[in-house]
């Protein structure tokens, strides 16, 4: 393990410290900008298939130069090699990290053999099943939960335009059979695959729920239930006990969150087949190179995993909005939700000492405009500041160009309206048609003021294909590492995941013995209610 200090035992966050102080509390972008004409110029950066705008957030110059330094005392650079040359980083379970592993091209990663034995076999048999005519499939079931569900979840409508017409795909997650039981009434059994996605193959949720399909698929009349069902698993015994002859495992170096670029990507490789899979990993591999070899002051991944850090602990922002403006991402904020406040959700450093400064913030959002009509109010005039990240992609994949000139200025606009606010005195000179006429236009200004300065990033893609869906994603990969670096947390155990699931073992048999024994009052109470 890299020793480092931690961010708030450096000279450098002292200094940040003190121009917070002086100059980053009032930090206001209106002034920035009258200033620096050429602030867009500044904080425009470029990686594989993206370009971002920072120019409008909290930071200047000095700011970014104090975080760099800051990056360096915690010798970022060091320990993301590390990371990158297979060490143990996750200290708590002994293990690599090594998705990146997962998308280097053949012979240039760790484990390179296993990696594209896998890889190929899999992709092998996406076709396979891709050629309906053939295979009779034509609905492909995943259950997972977690890893195993949310980045196929998200990838898969991304990428729609990409998709196998005659495929169609459904994904089960939760325990609730309200999740389940609408998707079998849609299909048939010898039309459907279900694939169980499950390292250990014992994963609750998921076990449960392929029960369910297994018998749902027998008493329906299926047939050869070797041929409709795959898993995705390490536990080939376990998969076999439940009539499982074809699996694709993967690695304990690949933690779940980061696992779409393994085997349990095959609902993935099955929509978009193998070649627009391999240009999936091959968009992910590049900003991994971005991300190996940029320099830290044009690095993207780590640029934006600073500002999170300046964000935290700094401006003391608790939460950070997405907002992707194309409909195909609208699972991307779920996705990110698991990849970051499960990675750096935690409350003590690599030395299990209790940390004195916030660590992950919530992440939440919703796709454009959808948003804007829902949660922007608070955006725009809540008593929160909450930084926002639009995604736009300049070029759609359908033919309705004035749709999509009516969404891309949507997010311009909601961009230029978070920074740039709106007066009162500006709201005295405008006529507001649903306005009572019973109150003062005083007051009704007051309503209608808009205090600006609030911060945003924007994204921008050219067109949502597989190659920059796979370098998007990365680039949140490594920057929620940068940020967890610099707090010197482990990004990759989830201990916290844990406890609920074993106090559930001892609960779920009480449900039908109605023992409330050794129970707390709360529990007990609400368990007598339910067995009443």
């Amino acid at each position: 393990m890299i020793d480092a200090p931690r961010c708030d035992r450096t000279t450098a966050w002292v200094a940040l410290q003190g121009h917070y102080e002086a100059h980053g509390r009032d930090f206001d972008l209106r002034e920035a900008f009258a200033r620096d004409p050429g602030r867009f110029d500044t904080f425009a950066f470029e990686a594989p298939e993206i370009r971002a705008d920072l120019s409008k957030n909290h930071i200047d110059l000095a700011t970014l130069r104090l975080l760099l330094e800051l990056a360096r005392e915690c010798r970022l650079p060091e320990r993301r090699d590390a990371m990158l040359a297979g060490e143990p980083v996750n200290h708590t379970e002994g293990r690599a990290v090594l998705h990146t592993a997962l998308r280097a091209p053949k012979g240039q990663g760790p484990y390179s053999e296993q990696v594209h034995g896998v890889l190929e076999r899999m992709l092998a048999f996406a076709e396979q099943v891709r050629d309906t005519a053939r295979s009779g499939i034509r609905h492909v079931v995943n259950i997972g939960i977690g890893g195993s569900d949310l980045g196929p979840q998200m990838a898969v409508p991304a990428l729609d335009a990409f998709v196998h017409p005659g495929l169609q795909f459904h994904f089960v997650s939760n325990v609730d059979g309200h999740d389940i039981a609408p998707v079998l009434r849609r299909l048939k059994p010898q039309e459907t695959l279900f694939i169980v996605a499950s390292k250990t193959f014992t994963t609750q949720e998921t076990m449960a729920n392929a029960h369910v399909a297994r018998q749902w698929f027998l008493q329906h009349g299926g047939t050869d239930l070797a041929r409709h069902f795959v898993a995705t698993t390490t536990n080939v015994q376990a998969a076999a006990e439940f009539g499982i002859t074809t699996t694709f495992g993967f690695w304990d170096w690949v933690g779940g969150r980061y696992s779409m670029w393994s085997a349990i990507g095959l609902p993935i490789a099955l929509a978009i087949g193998a070649d627009h899979f391999r240009a999936l990993l091959a968009g992910a591999h590049a900003m991994d190179r971005h991300f190996a070899e940029a320099p830290l002051e044009r690095n993207l991944p780590v640029i934006l995993g600073l500002l999170d850090v300046w964000y935290r602990n700094f401006h003391r922002y608790t939460s950070r909005s997405i907002a992707p403006y194309h409909q195909g991402l609208k699972r991307l904020p779920a996705y990110l939700q698991q990849l970051e406040m499960e990675s750096n959700g935690k409350r003590v450093d690599l030395d299990g000492e209790p940390l004195p400064y916030g660590t992950a913030p919530v992440v939440w959002g919703e796709p454009g405009t959808n948003g804007q009509h829902a949660y922007f109010q608070m955006l725009h005039q809540g008593t929160d500041v909450i930084p926002v990240e639009f995604i736009l992609v300049r070029h759609p994949t359908h033919g309705h160009a004035d749709l999509h000139a009516k969404l891309l200025a949507n997010g311009l606009a909601q961009a230029q309206a978070l920074m740039l606010g709106k007066t009162t005195e500006q709201a005295l000179g405008e006529k507001a048609p649903t306005a009572s006429a019973m109150l003062d236009a005083a007051i009704i200004a007051r309503h209608r003021t808009f205090p600006g300065n609030r911060p945003s990033t924007t994204l921008l893609l050219e067109q949502l294909t597989p190659r920059s869906l796979g370098a998007l994603i990365a680039l949140y990969e490594h920057r929620v590492f940068t940020s967890g670096a610099l707090w010197r947390i482990n990004s990759f155990d989830q201990w916290g995941v844990e406890l609920g699931k074993a106090l559930c073992n001892d609960l779920l048999p009480r449900l039908a013995s109605k023992d409330t024994s050794g129970l707390d009052a709360s529990t007990a109470g609400l368990l007598r209610w339910l067995t009443a």
